[in-house]
Order: structure tokens, then sequence, then C-alpha cells
């Protein structure tokens, strides 16, 4: 993906937050009325998989056109994910909220939703469909904005993970204070992926913050290597997604030992 790409997706995402500024207050009652979430609580002796419910994405394509949102969440709580990522962004990854609010209806682990979120009114949005936890992405943030966005989200009751590809938009990530920091393998500038990123960063990750890796894990090998670098958690998308017997796949992927940092 190069910079024009993540510029168009942007548009695209303000131009959709300008439509809800009618309905703030709308929001807001709702997002007031949802009981609390699922605590974002993964700990335990071994890595954490967050399992993405993902239907394509501008890298990789169709993954699964007809991926039954539930029916996949449902799986992966029963093969051991600590939790189930949805992707929200429709014109692009051809998720949506409603897809994160039957989910997060549907399984009693933590929802992610995992989307580019620039305004408050997402966030909004996230809490009313009963997600536990909001994706921050450093890259598509100043940091003022950042700032107030993980600052709304602390007070509305999410928790953040905040995402990071190289040292600087690490210390960018840390300066928020987190509930998990997300090294994503893949730069968002060209989409090569490479796991040697979070080897590189996450031992960078204080102890008490949680370290996720992100993209490119696709097998067991894959999740061992995450551990060896002291990722408490792995976010598997695609992998998963494509997977026939997705319980099955999130088995295979769960119990490597945690590391440490």
């Amino acid at each position: 993906m190069n910079k024009a790409s993540i510029e168009a997706i942007l548009a695209v995402t303000r131009g959709r937050v300008a439509s809800l500024r009618g309905s703030r207050r709308d929001l807001e009652r709702r997002a007031s009325e949802r009981p609390d979430p699922p605590a974002f609580r993964p700990g335990g002796s071994t890595v954490g998989i967050i399992a993405e419910v993902k239907r394509r994405s501008p890298s990789a394509g169709v993954i699964r056109k007809d991926l039954d949102p539930v029916a996949y969440a449902r799986a992966y709580e029963a093969g051991g994910a600590v939790a189930i990522s949805v992707l929200t962004e429709e014109a692009h990854f051809g998720g949506s909220l409603a897809d994160l609010e039957q989910v997060a209806g549907a399984v009693r682990l933590p929802a992610l939703r995992k989307d580019f979120i620039v305004d408050e009114l997402q966030l909004l949005e996230a809490r009313a469909a009963g997600a536990a936890m909001v994706l921050l992405i450093v890259r598509a943030l100043p940091d003022p904005d950042l700032r107030r966005l993980a600052e709304t989200a602390r007070g509305l009751g999410l928790a953040t993970l905040v995402e990071a590809h190289d040292r600087g938009e690490l210390d960018r990530a840390l300066a928020v204070a987190p509930t998990a920091v997300g090294v994503n393998n893949r730069d968002l500038d060209t989409f090569v992926t490479d796991l040697r990123v979070a080897e590189r960063l996450v031992p960078e990750i204080p102890s008490g913050v949680l370290a996720v890796a992100e993209s490119g894990i696709e097998s067991r090998g894959d999740v061992e290597r995450a551990a060896a670098a002291g990722a408490d958690l792995v976010l598997v998308g695609g992998a998963l997604a494509r997977s026939d017997g997705p319980e099955a796949a999130v088995r295979g992927l769960s119990g490597v030992p945690r590391r440490g940092r």
C-alpha cells in the first residue's frame, strides 16, 4: 500500500465520520446504555491469540467473501482465542459495525474494533456496538489526535491497542499509556511484511505493557518466533479467516509458552 492508498482509506473514513455528526447524541445515549464489555485481560503462561474476522484486505484481496462473523467468532472462542478482532471498515475490508455488534453479542470474549479510527464518534460507535477494545494506528494520527483519542477511549471504558511499525512510532504509542502496543510487521506504505519487525521492536516494549505481534502470523512457528521476542499475544487474521476449520486452526496456534521481556 502506498501513501496515496492510505490517504484514500482515511479520506473515505473522514467522509463517513462527517456523516455521523448529527448522530452524536444518539451514539452517546447508546454507548451509555451498553453494559460493560468483557475485560481485556489476557494472562496465563502462553501467548494469547487475538483471532480476526476478516473478509478481504487491500493487500490480500478476497480472503473469504462469505465469512459468517458469528460462526467464525464462536469457532475462535472454542479454539482458545482470548479476544476477537472485527474489521469494521467497509470500503476496503468488507467489514461493518453490524459484524462487531453481532460478534460482541455472540461470544464471551472481548471484541476489538479494528478500523482506521480518526474521530471520537467512532469510539462511541465502538462502545455502542459492544466493543471492549479499539485499535489506534500511530501512522494514521498526529500526536494530539492520538492522545485525545486514547484518553477518550479510556473514559468510555475501552481498552486501547496502539499500533506501531518502527521505533519512532513505538515511542509515540507508549506516550499515550496504551493497554497494549501492537507491532505491525506490515509496512502500511509498501505492504511488505517482515516478521523481523516484531523481533526488533517487541523487546523494546516495557514489561508492564502488553505486546502484540501483528500481521504475517501464519503458523505455530511464527507464534514461536513472536514468543521468543517477548510477545504476550499475536493477532492473526488471514490465516484463520481462510481456514475451513477455524476452531482447529486457532487451537493449532495456541499453547506456545510466553517468554517474558
